[in-house]
């Protein structure tokens, strides 16, 4: 077998180095597609209907996950969450500590108890 030169080698590692970039790109591309999945990026979701009924969750400063994820459970302010309790409210999608800390601190001022 005849010595490659050197102009072949160049136009190989050329070729592999073009060829690793277009995978990369098409990880890339596959990346940002599994990350579109999001039901409210994609308009799946009403938000003009969350809008008009989660004003006394903005009110507390609750972060829109979670306020969506405590109207889909029909609880549209502070007393109905007497109905439910705090590790039901924990197991939601979309409720973090934050929230969490905020709904109990407002649950207390309120002389409220979630339900045991």
């Amino acid at each position: 077998m005849a010595k490659k030169s050197a102009a072949k080698i160049k136009m190989e590692a050329a070729e592999i180095k073009r060829a690793a970039a277009l995978r990369r790109e098409e990880k890339k591309s596959q990346k940002l597609s599994a990350q579109s999945q999001c039901a409210v990026t994609n308009g799946e979701i009403d938000l003009e209907y969350y809008a008009s009924v989660d004003g006394a969750w903005v009110e507390l400063g609750l972060a829109a996950p979670a306020r969506r994820a405590l109207i889909d459970e029909g609880l549209f302010k502070l007393s109905d969450l007497r109905k439910t309790s705090l590790a039901a409210i924990k197991d939601l999608h979309g409720m973090g500590p934050n929230a969490i800390r905020i709904l109990i601190s407002e649950m207390k001022k309120a002389d409220l108890s979630f339900r045991k």
